[in-house]
């Protein structure tokens, strides 16, 4: 069994009932007769709670909408996984073998799932207000700048604009393969510059493909400068 004594020394809250702590990183693949997605239900909605409240205060001019569009770019599962991998949330998940074999440590579902199961468990035995310390003491930590331009990064039109003023031309996007079941599909997308492959990415949408491909491209170029 793992040891969550250091993830409980990282997050500063050491549960008195470790029962909660142990459900909220267990996967269901690990075949106990309890698992997080209980936690994990109730953990989104505290969370979502949480962040709208904190947007709410940090821009008391912001519209509706501009706050909206902020709390959706944070409260996703690709936000939740980057606080997950800030924890290291991925070496105290209990998994089956198979699960385990199968990269299950690094999967954003998984490491999504399991932070919202864990901040579900702080705020079952502490409450709101040990929850929100907790949660927006990593938000801070990870995200330096809170703002509508730098969250909501279209990586694509950023590219688009980059080649055509330097090289005179777009990018190509081609779809290389896809894997998993119908309910689980990972595609794989390609980005071509000039017929030439400049990047590729995998991701759970062929948007969320083409969108971390164009992120790789532009570090590339970026750095080729």
């Amino acid at each position: 069994m793992q040891d969550l004594s250091k993830l409980e020394d990282t997050i500063e809250y050491h549960f008195r009932n470790k029962q909660l702590i142990i459900e909220a990183l267990t996967h269901k693949s690990y075949k106990k007769p309890y698992n997080n997605e209980r936690l994990e239900f109730l953990g989104d909605a505290v969370l979502d709670l949480i962040v709208g409240e904190y947007l709410y205060k940090l821009f008391p001019n912001k519209d509706e909408g501009t706050l909206s569009k902020i709390r959706a770019s944070l409260v996703n599962e690709g936000g939740f996984t980057k606080l997950a991998k800030a924890l290291n949330l991925g070496d105290y998940l209990f998994l089956s073998t198979a699960e385990e074999n199968n990269k299950g440590r690094s999967k954003k579902s998984l490491l999504s799932n399991a932070f919202e199961a864990l901040m579900g468990a702080i705020y079952l035995e502490a409450g709101l207000e040990k929850t929100r310390e907790i949660a927006i003491k990593l938000l801070e930590e990870n995200y330096p700048t809170i703002d509508l331009d730098t969250l909501c990064k279209d990586y694509k039109t950023t590219l688009q604009e980059l080649t055509q003023a330097e090289y005179g031309t777009t990018p190509t996007y081609t779809l290389i393969g896809s894997s998993g079941p119908d309910h689980d599909k990972v595609f794989e997308i390609a980005i071509f510059l000039n017929g030439k492959e400049i990047s590729k990415a995998k991701g759970k949408s062929k948007k969320e493909a083409q969108q971390d491909a164009a992120k790789i491209a532009l570090d590339k170029l970026r750095k080729a400068k």
